[in-house]
C-alpha cells in the first residue's frame, strides 16, 4: 500500500500546493476530503500559475483521478468557474470525480455567512464569506442539500424550496438583508446541475478499489492543523478537520488505509485573521518576509502576518496529525537575514511552556522563548541536495528537525516544481 496524507502543520498557507502538485505527478489518485473553496493552492508549472480552490492539485497530471470526496462543502458556481479557466488552457478535466454525498453551497450560504461575520462587528472571526460554515451548520443540524439530492429535479425542489424559505426568514428577519427568490434560485442550479452531473459519482468505492489494487494515493489537506474545528485556536477555525483524521471521514475509507502522514511546514509562519500569534513580528523584519514570501492569500488576498518559525506549533501538529514526516518549505525566503530565530517554547509569568494551550487568552499572554542560529546571504534555488544548501541553512533545517521531533524529507527552495530537495521519496 502507497498512500500519503498532506497536512498543513500551521494556520495553513504552507505551500502544500506545490508538494501535492509534485507528488501527484506519481500518483493515481488525488482526493480532497474537507473544506470548500474557502481553500487556496497555487501550483507553478513553465511558470504558468494555476490558483486551485475547491478542484484538487492532481487536475494538471492527465493520468491522475481527483476525488473531491463526502466531507468537502461543494460550490457549484465556483467548481465550474475553475473548470473553464482549467478548459481554457486545453487541461482536461474528465478525471475528476465529486462524492454524491458531498453536502452543497447555495448563495443564501454566503449571504448569511456575509451577514453573520459583518454583525460580530469588532469580534469578527476572518472568514471567507464562502458560505463553508452555514453549509456545515446545515450539515449538522441534518437539513443540509446534497449532491444525489440535485440529481433529482423533484426532490431537489422540495428541499430546496423549504431551504429558501428557512434561510429568507433568518436573512429578513434577524439581519435585515433581502431575501431570495426560490424559482430564480432553482432554475439557476439546475443550469449547473447538467454540467456538473457527468463528475458525480460514489468515490468513496472508486479510492477503496484504488488503495485495494496498490494504486499511489495521495490525500491533499486544505486549510492547517490550527484551524481544526476541534484542534486548532478556536472559535478562530475553519468549520471541517483539516487534519489527519479529518481524511478518513471525509474521504470514506478507514484509518488503516493511511500509510505516511506528510506535514507542510514554512520555514517561518504565518497566518490569516484574527488569533493570538506567540511569533508575529511587527517590524521591518516581519514586512521583509512578507514581501519576499509573497504572502498574500491565494483566496482573499489579504495580508498574512508574519514571524519567526514556532517549534511549540509543529510539536504540537506532529504529536496530533502523527507525522512520519515533514516538507520545509520557503527556506529561500530566508536568505538574507543575518540571524534567524527559532521559538524553542513560550514564557507564562515565571513558567516556560513548551506544550501548545487550548486557551487562547493564555496563549496571548505568552512571550516567545527565541534561539538565535546564524543566517545565510546565498541564493539556495539551485540547489538540488540538502548537501549544496549553506552550511547555515543546513542547521537551520536541522534545528528544526530537532525541535520538532520529525524528519525533513521534503525541503522546498523555490516555487517551481525544480525547486524541490526531495530526502526521501513517499510516493
Amino acid at each position: 500500500m502507497s498512500s500519503v496524507a498532506i497536512v498543513g502543520s500551521q494556520w495553513g498557507d504552507e505551500g502544500k500546493g506545490k508538494i501535492i502538485d509534485y507528488l501527484a505527478r506519481k500518483a493515481d489518485v488525488v482526493v480532497r476530503g474537507q473544506g470548500g473553496n474557502n481553500a487556496g493552492h497555487t501550483l507553478v508549472v513553465k511558470d504558468k500559475k494555476y490558483a486551485l480552490h475547491l478542484i484538487p492539485s492532481g487536475i494538471l497530471n492527465p493520468k491522475t483521478i481527483n476525488i473531491i470526496g463526502n466531507g468537502v462543502v461543494f460550490d457549484p458556481k465556483g467548481f465550474l468557474d475553475e473548470i473553464k479557466m482549467l478548459k481554457k488552457d486545453n487541461i482536461d478535466t474528465k478525471n475528476i470525480k465529486i462524492s454524491d454525498r458531498a453536502h452543497v453551497i447555495f448563495e443564501y450560504h454566503k449571504k448569511i455567512d456575509e451577514l453573520a461575520e459583518n454583525s460580530r462587528g469588532d469580534n469578527k472571526i476572518g472568514t471567507t464569506k464562502k458560505g463553508i460554515g452555514p453549509c456545515y451548520m446545515d450539515k449538522t443540524e441534518r437539513s443540509g442539500i446534497r449532491i444525489c439530492d440535485l440529481l433529482d429535479e423533484e426532490i431537489f425542489k422540495e428541499k430546496l424550496k423549504a431551504q429558501v424559505e428557512k434561510k429568507n426568514e433568518i436573512i429578513e428577519k434577524i439581519y435585515g438583508g433581502e431575501k431570495f427568490d426560490f424559482e430564480k434560485l432553482y432554475q439557476e442550479n439546475l443550469s449547473y446541475i447538467k454540467e456538473i452531473k457527468e463528475y458525480v459519482d460514489d468515490t468513496s468505492v472508486i479510492l477503496y478499489n484504488a488503495i485495494k489494487e496498490g494504486k499511489k494515493v495521495l490525500f491533499e489537506g486544505a486549510q492547517g492543523t490550527l484551524l481544526d474545528l476541534d484542534l486548532g485556536t478556536y472559535p478562530y477555525v475553519t468549520s471541517s478537520h483539516p487534519t489527519s483524521g479529518g481524511f478518513c471521514v471525509g474521504s470514506g475509507i478507514g484509518p488503516n488505509m493511511v500509510k505516511d502522514v506528510l506535514g507542510i511546514v514554512k520555514a517561518y509562519t504565518t497566518r490569516v485573521g484574527k488569533g493570538p500569534f506567540v511569533t508575529e513580528l511587527f517590524d521591518e523584519t516581519g514586512d521583509q518576509i512578507r514581501t519576499n514570501g509573497n504572502e498574500f492569500g491565494t483566496t482573499t488576498g489579504r495580508p498574512r502576518r508574519c514571524g519567526w518559525f514556532d517549534s511549540v506549533i509543529v510539536r504540537y501538529a506532529a504529536r496530533v496529525n502523527g507525522l512520519t514526516s515533514i516538507s520545509l518549505m520557503l527556506l529561500d525566503v530566508l536568505s538574507g537575514f543575518e540571524k534567524v530565530k527559532i521559538c524553542t517554547g513560550y514564557k507564562l509569568g515565571d513558567k516556560v511552556i513548551t506544550e501548545f494551550p487550548a486557551s487562547l487568552e493564555l496563549i496571548d499572554k505568552c512571550e516567545p522563548i527565541y534561539e538565535e542560529l546564524d543566517g545565510w546571504n546565498e541564493d539556495i534555488t539551485l540547489a538540488t541536495t540538502f548537501e549544496e544548501l549553506p552550511v547555515n541553512a543546513q542547521k537551520y533545517v536541522q534545528r528544526i528537525e530537532e525541535l520538532t521531533g520529525v524528519k525533513a524529507s521534503i525541503i522546498s527552495v523555490g516555487p517551481k516544481r525544480t525547486q524541490t530537495i526531495i530526502r526521501q521519496e513517499l510516493l
